[in-house]
């Protein structure tokens, strides 16, 4: 399937249009459309696209959790169209997918079923801004693979996180329930293994407090 460059997956967007708006259970909103649910993303490509395929194991670039952060935030700023054939100004596919790769400063756009290739798998309780919720779903990909990643915790109990996601119509940062709003038993938190810098539990607070204040304070 890889080898195939007009390979694509859904890439899910089942989420309120404002963070301010949480409905009271992890139920999908009721407002979403039928056209917004259909988000694919396109196979692994090259920077800036087609032509050709890359080749090879993807590189494994060293970068710190501020600076995926940052890149993250450059593209929620901009509110980058969602696309999955167009490309951005930096190179990267317009999906969920390319949106990881580019956080993550990778020398190509992956797609849900590669990420895997560059990171390690981690627990909940280890998740820390920079690190995502990926969710392929390998034996029908056009159902519901998508990829967040996470901002931080946004309070103590560890039910909602800061989700900044390439998804219709465009890139947005938003309060989500963990670990998403569908099929959220198959979201698995992974970190990118390039990354210069520990992470984990802190001693005074909730997983990611003290990187969240670090970053957003």
């Amino acid at each position: 399937m890889l080898a195939v460059a007009t390979a694509t997956v859904a890439c899910g967007h089942l989420a309120p249009a404002r963070a301010d708006e949480l409905p009271p259970s992890h139920e999908v909103p009721p407002q979403l459309t039928e056209a917004e649910l259909d988000s694919p993303q396109g196979a692994p490509a090259p920077l800036y696209g087609p032509p050709g395929q890359p080749a090879g194991a993807p590189a494994v670039p060293p970068t710190t959790r501020e600076a995926i952060i940052d890149r993250a935030e450059k593209w929620t700023r901009a509110k980058v169209p969602y696309s999955m054939s167009g490309y951005w100004s930096d190179g990267y596919r317009q999906d969920c997918s390319g949106f990881v790769s580019m956080a993550w400063n990778l020398d190509r756009s992956e797609w849900t079923g590669s990420l895997t290739s560059v990171a390690e798998r981690i627990t909940k309780d280890q998740l820390e801004p920079g690190d995502i919720l990926l969710f392929h779903n390998a034996k029908n990909p056009e159902n519901g693979s998508h990829v967040t990643l996470f901002g931080g915790w946004t309070d103590s109990s560890r039910t909602r996180y800061t989700a900044y996601e390439q998804t219709r119509p465009a890139t947005r940062k938003q309060a989500t329930p963990y670990a998403y709003w569908t099929n959220s038993a198959q979201f698995l938190p992974y970190r990118y293994r390039g990354l210069a810098e520990g992470g984990g539990r802190h001693a005074d607070g909730y997983p990611g407090r003290e990187t969240w204040r670090r970053l957003f304070s």
